[in-house]
């Protein structure tokens, strides 16, 4: 499967509004950040990971093709805000959504318009699906399994894909479902700086540890702050099988 970074920043992205530091103004491509998210594709399936505020600009010189299925990790607006900007997929048809239940019961109140019996024109045509942690499913030919990590106090979803795994916005994973990420071969984890310590982000170490515990023979940081710094003089800091994402990297799995 080819799995692509569409978006690897956080949710005030790369440059950050209003920051004159030398990274926001940059003009290396790779310090430049959307907002999380991805896309995963095999040969004939389409599955996106997240659809963020700027879902718009990240597809729009993507081949336009059916996203057969997106999976969501959690409810916070860097994470969803742009579920609306998929209405010119729904050419296609219906799009199936999956996530926690906690997140499915906020779409429905943040986006009421898309779920009532009677749609108005022109909105987008989901299908929202509720699924719990240590669930497995199916889209297309991509296989699925969530693994619950914690956000802080907020539970949410990191979804394994045989031998990959992805995985942002953790702070902490109970012993048990870290057993269940055990044996991925490449990783997706966030990180989101190197120092100073965060209430509900792992930082570039505690991802690496993390990296580590599981086994993983690769590891892909991503959910990356303007504090990490220019991506060439980061990367020089990371051990080799640890590197730093960037929006467009396109991997194979």
């Amino acid at each position: 499967m080819k799995f692509t970074f569409l978006g690897t920043g956080t949710s005030a992205g790369v440059p950050v509004l209003g920051c004159g530091c030398k990274v926001c103004r940059s003009q290396d491509p790779r310090d430049f950040r959307y907002r999380s998210c991805a896309l995963l594709e095999s040969d004939t399936t389409r599955v996106l990971i997240d659809c963020g505020p700027d879902i718009r600009m990240q597809l729009m010189h993507r081949p336009f093709r059916k996203i057969d299925g997106v999976l969501l990790t959690h409810i916070h607006y860097d994470h969803v805000a742009g579920i609306d900007d998929l209405r010119g997929f729904c050419k296609f048809g219906d799009i199936d959504i999956y996530a926690n239940q906690q997140t499915v019961d906020a779409l429905r109140v943040t986006m009421p318009y898309c779920f009532t019996p009677k749609l108005y024109p022109g909105v987008p045509l989901l299908n929202l699906h509720a699924i719990s942690p240590a669930q497995k499913g199916r889209i297309g030919d991509i296989a699925w399994e969530a693994v619950e990590v914690m956000h802080d106090w907020l539970p949410i979803m990191a979804y394994r894909f045989g031998t990959f795994a992805y995985v942002t916005d953790m702070k902490t994973i109970s012993d048990e479902n870290r057993e269940r990420l055990r044996g991925v071969k490449t990783l997706v984890v966030n990180a989101l700086r190197f120092e100073r310590e965060h209430h509900s982000h792992m930082l570039v170490g505690d991802a690496v540890a993390f990296a580590r515990s599981i086994g993983a023979e690769r590891t892909f940081l991503t959910h990356l702050t303007h504090e990490i710094g220019f991506h060439d003089e980061a990367n020089s800091r990371l051990p080799e099988d640890v590197r730093f994402a960037y929006d467009g990297l396109t991997i194979e799995v």
